[in-house]
């Protein structure tokens, strides 16, 4: 199991909950075993192409996926990964 903890916005998407817990072998699968319990999580984080959207970070163990294989991010039992919407501003 991977700890997943979710900010505010998408709290929404989890029954209000500040995490959940799930399974996956990846990023992609674990989001995937999310949006079984809660229809439209998936839609939140990755795009048509498969891909995470460009203003939502996920951090694996606090490293960005991005710096990792994304989507593909090999996930191990214990794991805690960390949604975030992108900040931009100035």
């Amino acid at each position: 199991m991977v700890q997943v903890n979710v900010t505010s916005v998408i709290q929404k998407s989890v029954d209000g909950q500040r995490s959940v817990t799930a399974e996956g072998g990846t990023v992609a699968e674990l989001i995937d075993d999310i949006e079984r319990r809660y229809p439209g999580f998936r839609a939140q984080l990755i795009d048509e192409n498969g891909q995470l959207h460009r203003f939502v970070n996920v951090y694996l163990n606090d490293e960005d996926v991005r710096f990792l294989e994304g989507a593909q991010t090999v996930l191990d039992e214990g794991d805690e990964l960390s949604i975030l919407p992108a900040l931009a501003g100035g």
